[in-house]
């Protein structure tokens, strides 16, 4: 899976209760493809013992600074990795890290780390990481170079809901921190992306409404491999059924209205909008205000024309912005996605069938590629999160010839 595919991760386990969110993280990173080295502190055996990691990664664990045919750890294991990170990094730690110990196997590793990534994901009762000399230390870090998440805010050990920030974030939320370490530097690196997903509802009265069956993971994909890729991600989002990404900055809509506002306010200096948003095409004209009763006959239903977004948000694009645009057809798919990309002057339409294991509600996608300059790819199925690479490759192929 890229970018874990060949890679390998020096995984350092400190002493905290949330070691065993490590063992999750060490196993999805393998199964990811990377090659995982877990160093285990002294105190991070009392919470999880070696042969658990042993099992998941396949791979030796260590915790000895000095040990026999193993003296030399301390830069070998480092220099082979292409990202370190320490999760969970207890307060202490975090204290001999930005003091620059070297009293165990970890904090030496660091210390011979040279220009190898860190990634440090504190874990601590929020009074602790409130702790001005804690927040002192981990200012130190970043000053350091390294790259340190924010805890976020929820149940502790001490089963109490903490009043702020501590709690280990989870495991996909650290391994999408450590893909966009790993993704190599290009052309989206530091670019500013607008991305729609899911779909929107229309209100026919107080619990009805309009809608369709997308459930935004064509365009959770696209921003995820967008912000991994090193970009600055805004992500519109309808009601979506997939989480939001890790990274991006997500604007909740509703109506296809909202969602053409937020576009509009998103797209300020943006280098690229992508529309993998199916916004509803139809209102209805009147909404009723109280619920509609069930009759001896349905009630009537005019309609109306929703807001066209691309249309609607031209003059809100900067000069060179690259749009996509997508387009789900049940017939004619080619041909109807070629009229959308002429009449909406976009550099890039991405046209697929409603059909089984594609389209709406699917992990897997299978899409056709139209560019502006007359090129079609034709990509066969695969996963979403392979396909938004795909789109982004050809995006950067624009980006990078204006």
């Amino acid at each position: 899976m890229r970018p874990f595919d060949g890679h390998r991760v020096l995984l350092g386990v400190t002493g905290g209760i949330a070691a065993y969110k490590s063992a999750a993280l060490a196993r999805d990173l393998t199964v990811a493809g990377a090659e995982v080295d877990v160093v285990l502190t002294r105190s991070a055996r009392e919470f999880v013992g070696a042969i658990t990691f042993e099992a998941l990664t396949s791979r030796p664990v260590h915790d000895q600074l000095i040990a026999t045919g193993h003296a030399l750890d301390h830069i070998r294991l480092p220099r082979a990795a292409h990202v370190i990170v320490v999760a969970p990094a207890t307060a202490d730690f975090i204290a001999r890290a930005a003091a620059g110990r070297a009293d165990d196997l970890l904090t030496a590793s660091l210390l011979a780390a040279g220009d190898v990534p860190v990634l440090v994901v504190p874990s601590m009762n929020d009074r602790m990481w409130a702790h001005p000399q804690v927040r002192a230390n981990v200012q130190r870090l970043r000053e350091i170079g390294y790259h340190v998440l924010e805890p976020d805010t929820g149940a502790l050990a001490s089963r109490e809901e903490g009043s702020g920030p501590g709690r280990m974030p989870e495991p996909s939320a650290i391994r999408a921190h450590i893909a966009r370490l790993l993704e190599p530097a290009s052309v989206l690196t530091g670019k500013r992306v607008v991305v729609s997903a899911g779909p929107t509802r229309e209100a026919l009265d107080p619990v009805r409404f309009l809608s369709n069956h997308s459930s935004g993971k064509m365009g959770v994909a696209l921003a995820s491999a967008a912000w991994r890729r090193g970009a600055d991600v805004t992500l519109v989002a309808g009601p979506l059924a997939v989480e939001f990404p890790t990274g991006p900055r997500v604007m909740h809509v509703e109506t296809t209205q909202d969602m053409a506002d937020a576009v509009r306010q998103a797209l300020a200096g943006a280098d690229v909008l992508i529309m993998a948003a199916a916004p509803a095409d139809f209102r209805p004209d009147q909404v009723a205000a109280q619920k509609i009763k069930k009759g001896d006959a349905a009630p009537p239903l005019a309609m109306a024309f929703t807001t066209d977004i691309l249309q609607a948000t031209r003059d809100a694009r900067r000069p060179g912005c690259v749009v996509v645009g997508f387009a789900l057809e049940t017939e004619q798919v080619e041909a109807h996605a070629r009229a959308k990309l002429e009449k909406k002057e976009l550099d890039l339409i991405v046209a697929n069938r409603a059909e089984e294991g594609a389209g709406f509600g699917f992990d897997t996608n299978r899409v056709t590629i139209l560019g502006r300059d007359g090129s079609i790819t034709e990509l066969p199925l695969q996963s979403k999160v392979d396909v938004a690479d795909a789109i982004l490759d050809r995006v950067a192929g624009i980006l990078d010839g204006r």
